[in-house]
């Protein structure tokens, strides 16, 4: 029987998929968290993927690659490196194998933030020149619609997502999470935006229906319901006890987004399971299991 792979089981979401089917292996440099049973491969290198040549698989599930924007947008190469050039080396190599999917995840920020309308579908236009983050994704778009011929793919436009980590991350949720813990004061930006914000637990299970439809090419992957941060801080404030301060600096983007999900709903019956108040709960509940351990 084929088996799943799935890259990059040590970070961020790879674990949560992982948790949810101990029948994927994972393939990388580190293994995943011990609370995960999946059999994991030793990769160290993308050269090393000859390692593959005697596992019967037919679908692949790729993490590996950077969302962290911050940092892309201020180092040279690094968006090429980590977002562009792994892509590219493991379609090569999958391109000789008979894969039936290959999923991999971009950005919801490559949509044109300037002639958007809401709710964001897959046939809007994008714009992918805003800055080194955003083209890197869009360059690791191109790569796998060079190789679609020959591997079966779907593109997944990611909205912002949220969960328990022990990493350090970018994004805005787990960075409150880890700052209600860690620090005495804690602040955000602006609280004035809306976004789309998706729980790991409901990706994760979206990405696993994807992996067994006939789709391939581009979706969306959101909740198509747009929640304020000032709303999140109210949630977490009322889980923690403490008060997140807004600076009300200037925001960069739009003050509104979120995504249309319907052909991610037509294709495969998926809906959320999480609403942002039952999704940061739980969040907030591991993440404070954790730092009472540690």
């Amino acid at each position: 029987m084929s088996k799943t792979l799935l890259f990059g089981g040590s970070g961020f979401f790879g674990p949560v998929i992982l948790s949810k089917n101990s029948e994927i292996i994972s393939v990388g440099r580190n293994k995943p968290p011990k609370e995960c049973n999946n059999q994991h491969i030793q990769i160290d290198d993308l050269s090393q993927l000859s390692k593959l040549d005697s596992i019967n698989f037919d679908k692949v599930i790729f993490l590996i690659g950077s969302s962290n924007h911050h940092e892309i947008n201020i180092k040279e190469n690094m968006g090429i490196d980590l977002n562009v050039y792994p892509l590219n080396v493991a379609l090569s190599y999958f391109s000789k194998r008979k894969l039936k999917k290959f999923i991999c995840f971009t950005t919801i920020l490559l949509y044109d933030q300037e002639k958007f309308k809401i709710p964001v579908g897959e046939n809007q236009d994008i714009n992918p020149y805003v800055n080194k983050y955003i083209f890197s994704k869009y360059l690791s778009e191109q790569v796998v619609n060079f190789f679609s011929k020959s591997v079966p793919s779907i593109i997944v436009r990611l909205s912002n997502i949220y969960g328990y980590t022990k990493l350090r991350r970018p994004d805005l949720i787990p960075t409150i999470m880890q700052d209600i813990f860690e620090k005495d004061k804690v602040s955000i930006w602006n609280d004035s935006p809306k976004r789309d914000f998706i729980f790991t637990e409901d990706a994760a299970d979206a990405a696993l229906k994807l992996l067994d439809t006939d789709y391939t090419g581009t979706i969306n992957l959101g909740t198509g319901k747009m929640t304020s941060l000032k709303e999140i801080c109210k949630v977490i404030e009322k889980l923690s006890g403490k008060k997140i301060l807004s600076e009300n600096k200037k925001v960069t983007g739009p003050m509104e987004f979120v995504t249309d999900i319907s052909k991610l709903t037509q294709i495969t019956g998926w809906e959320p399971k999480y609403d942002i108040v039952s999704g940061l709960k739980k969040t907030y509940e591991k993440m404070n299991n954790y730092y009472k351990q540690n």
